[in-house]
């Protein structure tokens, strides 16, 4: 974490937390926050992270490297909740100060605040065609914004403080889900209620709609989920619990499986079709807040009061970018003057020169070329390579970040890692013959 970059309050609270007994700096690679990291969105093309904080700000990260593009800082408060619109050009986020900001990814500057609510704003929804944004708030109201006039829409008034909001059927209704466990669910053109869900026996946390907005998912600190069905307004017979409260839920891309997370620190992934879970992983040791899949359906995100943000794979469950703590190898690539040593930095996050060198969440590059696919023993290999018949050279490593690993080796654990310019990646095949054959790759 790079202190001097902290503001003086995000220094303040970054003092605090880790004078708390049993906490240390977290060793994830999306590290940087001050604080909890409260809220995460993916960008629509998969390419970047927004995460919100306790520190007062949101960052932007680039999702393949797992590194810090810039910060959001203009909130009074802890930033509560983060969204990105349509395009991934403008984001808003909302705070504890009772405004929400619309941002522009480029330049990292606000295009609007957003004033009204009269106590902190934790919900937050952008509708379907990015139109409208919904905040739901501790004052008892949902607020409607039209992003375009740059103004209050719709004032909604509910009888309990709400902590989450979602457009459904395409931007037709918006429910709102808070205190007392139950989901209202209202025209989000006129605000007329047209009916309410109920079901949660405390608080709910969380809501999520599915892709086709039909089906509403709701977390609650009552420790369960709840699937819902927007046009009969009716439950549907899926009931996924946890051991504690949950505090996050998020549909996947394909709308088959759902992701939840909350108190103790896991992340499960449920099968819709039979609901029963697919895959658990103990992705954080304090409380996990929110939780999202990147657009492919591969990786899950998570976000935790450690003040990180981690990428999973769920296939292996493993996690992608996982820090070496004490790396004490060599980098020769630093001080290379080889045209492509500069691409390798991104090899270099997830993989290790040495057959015995620090754990990454790739295999080791030692004697890489005219190594068989899927070899290296020991390594947890996704399906994506076990039983392929191929090797790495030239050839196969050209293609692999021409087309990117997503295309060329479908559910492989590594991010999207394109290198479109052919110069560039033939000089990066040249460099990674070179370095994987030295002598500090034996």
């Amino acid at each position: 974490m790079n202190i001097q970059r902290l503001s003086l309050k995000s220094k303040i609270i970054l003092i605090f937390v880790l004078a708390l007994p049993g906490l240390t700096p977290a060793s994830a690679d999306m590290v940087g926050h001050g604080g909890m990291v409260r809220a995460l969105d993916v960008s629509p093309d998969g390419s970047q992270v927004l995460t919100g904080s306790f520190d007062f700000t949101a960052r932007l990260w680039d999702f393949g490297e797992q590194t810090e593009i810039g910060v959001l800082d203009a909130h009074a408060g802890p930033v509560t909740n983060v969204a990105f619109l349509p395009g991934g050009a403008r984001a808003m986020t909302t705070s504890d100060d009772k405004t929400a900001i619309l941002w522009d990814l480029k330049t990292m500057k606000p295009l609007k605040h957003f004033k009204g609510h009269s106590h902190k704003v934790m919900g937050l929804d952008i509708a379907p065609l990015g139109n409208l944004a919904a905040t739901g708030s501790w004052d008892k109201t949902v607020r409607l914004w039209d992003l375009t006039a740059g103004k209050e829409a719709l004032l909604i008034k509910h009888s309990s403080p709400l902590n989450a909001v979602a457009f459904g059927l395409g931007g037709i209704v918006v429910a709102g889900g808070g205190h007392d466990g139950k989901i209202p669910v209202w025209n989000a053109k006129t605000g007329r209620k047209i009916g309410t869900l109920e079901g949660h026996e405390r608080g709910v946390t969380g809501l999520s709609i599915s892709p086709d907005g039909r089906r509403l998912l709701s977390a609650s600190i009552d420790k369960t989920l709840k699937l819902w069905d927007l046009e009969k307004m009716t439950e549907l017979p899926f009931d996924g619990k946890h051991e504690g409260q949950i505090f996050a839920a998020a549909f996947s891309p394909d709308g088959k499986t759902v992701l939840s997370a909350g108190r103790y620190g896991f992340l499960i992934q449920w099968n819709l079709a039979d609901g029963k879970p697919i895959k658990t992983i103990r992705a954080h040791d304090t409380m996990i807040w929110a939780v999202g899949f990147s657009p492919d359906g591969r990786f899950a995100l998570s976000a935790s009061s450690d003040e990180s943000t981690r990428v999973w794979h769920l296939e292996s469950g493993d996690r992608i970018g996982l820090a070496a703590e004490g790396d004490d190898e060599p980098k020769p690539w630093l001080k290379s003057d080889h045209p492509g040593a500069p691409l390798f930095k991104k090899c270099a996050r997830c993989h290790s020169l040495k057959a015995n060198g620090r754990r990454r969440s790739g295999p080791h590059l030692s004697g890489l070329f005219g190594r068989p696919a899927g070899s290296v023993e020991g390594y947890n290999y996704s399906k994506a390579l076990t039983g392929v018949d191929f090797r790495w050279d030239e050839k196969t490593l050209f293609q692999l970040f021409d087309k990117g690993p997503d295309i060329y080796l479908p559910g492989t654990k590594m991010p999207v890692q394109r290198v479109p310019n052919a110069k560039q990646l033939i000089q990066l095949v040249e460099y990674l013959k070179e370095i994987t054959q030295a002598p500090q790759a034996e």
